[in-house]
C-alpha cells in the first residue's frame, strides 16, 4: 500500500501596525502607508495581521502626541497614558500569540511600535536608543520585531522561518 507523502509548508502570519497599511490610526488622524509589493504580497495571501495598539488600547484617533519617559507614556500636555498603551501592547501580544506569530512590522520611532529608537521625551524630535511598549513587550515573549525600513531583512526572516 503506498501511502502519499504530503509536503507541509508554514505559512507565517506578520503582525503589522495598522498605520503602515494606510489605516488613518496615526495620533494625528493620518497614516503611513507602506508602498510596497512584498506587503501587498502578504495582504493577497492572508498572512498579515493588522493591529494599532494605541487603538486597541482605547485611545482616540485623533490624540495627544506622546513619548515615553522611562516605563511610562506621557503626551506633551503630561498626561500619563501608559494604561492605554500598556494594554494595547497586552491586547498585540495576545493577537501574536493566538495567530502564532513570530515576526512583526510594526512603526518605526512610535512609544508603542518603535523596535530600535523612540523619542527622548522632550518632545523636541530627538532619538535615543530604545523601544516601544509593544515592541518591547512581543520581543521579549520571542517576536522578532522589524520596522518598516526592514522590509528586506523580514522578508528573510518569514522566509527562514517558512524552511524550518
Amino acid at each position: 500500500m503506498g501511502g502519499m507523502t504530503r509536503l507541509e509548508v508554514t505559512v507565517e502570519k506578520v503582525l503589522v501596525s495598522s498605520c503602515l497599511l494606510g489605516q488613518a490610526v496615526r495620533y494625528d488622524g493620518g497614516h503611513n502607508l507602506m508602498e510596497s509589493e512584498l506587503v501587498q504580497t502578504w495582504l493577497e495571501q492572508g498572512r498579515i495581521v493588522a493591529i494599532c495598539p494605541e487603538c486597541a488600547g482605547g485611545l482616540p484617533t485623533p490624540r495627544p502626541p506622546a513619548e515615553r519617559v522611562g516605563q511610562r507614556i506621557l503626551t506633551a500636555q503630561g498626561e500619563d497614558v501608559t494604561h492605554a498603551f500598556s494594554l494595547g501592547a497586552d491586547l498585540a501580544l495576545k493577537l501574536a500569540q493566538q495567530e502564532g506569530i513570530k515576526v512583526a512590522i510594526l512603526k518605526a520611532r512610535s512609544p508603542s511600535c518603535g523596535n530600535k529608537q523612540i523619542y527622548d521625551g522632550h518632545f523636541a524630535k530627538q532619538l535615543i536608543a530604545g523601544q516601544g511598549l509593544t515592541a518591547e513587550k512581543l520581543s521579549a515573549a520571542g517576536i522578532t520585531v522589524f520596522n518598516e525600513f526592514e522590509l528586506s531583512a523580514a522578508a528573510a526572516w518569514v522566509a527562514e522561518l517558512e524552511q524550518s
